[in-house]
């Protein structure tokens, strides 16, 4: 399953809301007096740009108040980190809202961990394939610390929550490197 819907579905029941209605692609909601349009681009993941552009476009969202979801294969599996903007990191699907964004970086991402693929194994085999008992307890354990992050954000700022769960996270990661170790 595609962890940033996995995070879109545990903030939406955070709100009250059901996203596992069949065809329901986008919804909207309060967080307190904030309003939220959450989204799940039917498109490949590689391509979610062609979906996310016209959304942003549609909604005349202005990006530094966009936050996309996505999975890193960079970070130890379920490690979040939280960035106010960046490159795509050679993310194909990051790559393709950027382009669609016409080439502005100017968003926010909460990068979701999800490990490197063992041993020689294809990397889109891995992104493709179940998570494993180990991984799954893990990933399931981050979205709810991806659901406060993202409460959070909406009252304390995108800088300072970014801030303090990056902090957080660092520690986590230190602890998944010790154990494995």
């Amino acid at each position: 399953m595609h962890v940033g819907f996995e995070m879109i579905d545990a903030f939406a029941e955070s709100l009250g809301i059901s996203m596992n209605i069949p065809l329901c692609l986008i919804i909207s909601g309060f967080v307190g007096d904030a309003p939220v349009l959450l989204a799940k681009p039917q498109t490949y993941m590689n391509l979610s740009g062609e979906s996310a552009g016209p959304l942003a476009a549609y909604y005349k969202l202005p990006l530094n108040r966009v936050i996309v979801f996505h999975d890193d294969m960079e970070l130890p599996c379920g490690v979040l980190r939280l960035q106010e903007k960046g490159g795509h990191g050679c993310h194909r699907g990051l790559k393709s809202v950027i382009n669609h964004f016409r080439g502005n970086r100017e968003f926010a991402r909460l990068r979701i961990g999800i490990g490197r693929p063992p041993g020689q194994m294809d990397p889109k085999a891995f992104l493709l394939q179940k998570f494993n008992a180990t991984a799954r307890e893990r990933i399931d354990a981050a979205l709810p610390e991806g659901v406060v992050a993202l409460r959070c954000i909406l009252f304390e700022g995108l800088t300072r929550t970014a801030r303090w769960l990056n902090q957080e996270q660092k520690y986590k990661y230190i602890r998944s490197e010790t154990m494995s170790t």
